[in-house]
């Protein structure tokens, strides 16, 4: 079924999913995860009610108790699960995807998720079967406000932000439920009502043309920051004052000034195959291992609870901590951006001098090439400068990601849209410039 993803269930809701589907999804779940009661959150989707009420059928037609916690972000489902220990939990959302799209995200015991491999094809094996719904013993609904204990759990990374000048765009998403418990009323709020329309821009803060109000605010109001959020709130992305978008790979090291103090302690860090390298470079003065990964929550969020990592990040801008039970939160990323950045205006710097610090590389941010044979393209990439260049690191998972002593590149089929993704990295524009012109050109006769 098109909806069944890597790492979640999303498509056009009428096409992909309708209340069928989702009724059936219901049923089956408790054949993939073992359970009892679950706990199940929803955006502000115009869809998201009616999948609600098809869900919560199908659940306790199959005899599971259903939680309901109403409007929540994603990250709240996730701490929910852990907090609450929960069997097992679902968030309706279709996270940055247009309006027209919902879909659900899955969590088992522990917050562990659960993607394609872990549960989501046997799922979708038995939601197409022929397989008839026995009605056997009927579960029950009953609700679960689990904001008080939400946001007492985040006001403890909270601190006063009065002396700092904020933008923030709430991209008319669930990170709206938060917005003056969190920040107070001393900010520029852009987009600030929950609309399952998205009226202000689509929620997906990683497209430029969406990340123009906010980067026009920050020059406007002469903000020390941009901060700007998705819409199931998972995702957070950054602007400096000058008005430039801060990579969000980058963002992993700088939360090495909050997280990693104790240069006397070994901590490790997660991040996924596409990050710059220049993450790796910063954060060894902090005495921190780093450990290199899969793409996706599935993969990134597994991976920190395997090493026991201390927090992790995505170049998407999810950022998963221990302490959210190896989960991603765009808020709990947020305060942490904002007491790093109150440090900085303390000692006079500013977020554009801290970000060049960090990096000196030149980058072509992610290229997206629409080719079929992906295998044979990646080979073909890979093959040559293998042959041609002594790679310093070779990683062969999640496509692949080859190091040299001056540039890097990672080229990787997406596992959700027709792509064959490539990113690249250099000491100079020059240099990474000749290195990508190269690798077009070696894609050029695959590309459809």
């Amino acid at each position: 079924m098109k909806a069944f993803k890597a790492y979640d269930i999303r498509g056009v809701y009428g096409r992909d999913l309708n209340p069928e589907i989702v009724y059936r999804i219901g049923y089956f779940l408790p054949r993939v995860l073992p359970m009892k009661e679950i706990l199940v959150g929803r955006d502000i989707r115009l869809s998201s009610d009616e999948m609600f009420e098809s869900l919560s059928r199908g659940l306790t037609d199959a005899g599971i108790n259903v939680v309901d916690a109403g409007l929540t972000t994603t990250p709240m489902v996730y701490w929910g699960t852990g907090k609450y220990n929960f069997d097992a939990s679902v968030m309706i959302t279709a996270s940055h995807n247009p309006k027209e799209h919902n879909g659900l995200k899955v969590s088992a015991r522990h917050v562990l998720p659960v993607g394609y491999d872990t549960g989501l094809g046997r799922l979708e094996k038995l939601v197409e079967s022929d397989e008839p719904v026995v009605v056997k013993q009927k579960g029950s609904v009953r609700s679960l406000d689990m904001k008080p204990d939400y946001l007492e759990f985040l006001s403890t990374y909270k601190q006063d932000y009065s002396d700092l000048n904020l933008s923030i765009d709430f991209s008319n998403g669930m990170s709206t439920l938060f917005k003056n418990d969190l920040f107070g009323n001393k900010y520029f709020p852009l987009n600030d009502t929950c609309d399952g329309t998205f009226p202000g821009h689509e929620p997906n803060p990683l497209e430029p043309e969406n990340q123009e109000q906010i980067k026009e605010a920050v020059l406007k109001n002469k903000s020390d920051l941009g901060v700007i959020f998705d819409g199931d709130a998972d995702r957070v992305m950054f602007i400096d004052e000058k008005g430039q978008f801060i990579s969000p790979d980058l963002i992993i090291a700088v939360f090495a000034r909050y997280f990693l103090t104790d240069t006397s302690k070994k901590q490790t860090v997660v991040h996924d195959i596409r990050t710059s390298k220049a993450v790796g470079e910063y954060l060894k003065q902090f005495n921190a291992d780093v450990d290199i990964w899969r793409v996706g929550r599935a993969y990134g969020a597994t991976k920190l609870r395997e090493v026991n990592g201390i927090y992790g990040g995505e170049l998407a801008g999810h950022y998963y901590f221990k302490d959210f039970y190896f989960s991603d939160s765009g808020l709990m990323a947020a305060l942490i951006m904002l007491n790093i950045v109150k440090e900085l205006n303390a000692s006079g710097s500013t977020v554009s001098k801290m970000m060049q610090e960090i990096s000196p590389y030149a980058n072509t941010g992610e290229v997206n090439f629409v080719i079929s044979r992906k295998e044979e393209a990646m080979n073909a990439v890979v093959d040559y400068f293998r042959s041609s260049e002594v790679p310093t690191a070779y990683y062969d998972f999640d496509g692949y990601r080859l190091e040299f002593s001056d540039w890097w590149f990672n080229i990787r089929p997406s596992n959700t849209e027709p792509y064959l993704r490539f990113i690249a990295e250099a000491r100079s524009k020059t240099l990474l410039d000749v290195k990508s012109q190269k690798v077009f050109e070696l894609l050029k006769p695959f590309q459809v």
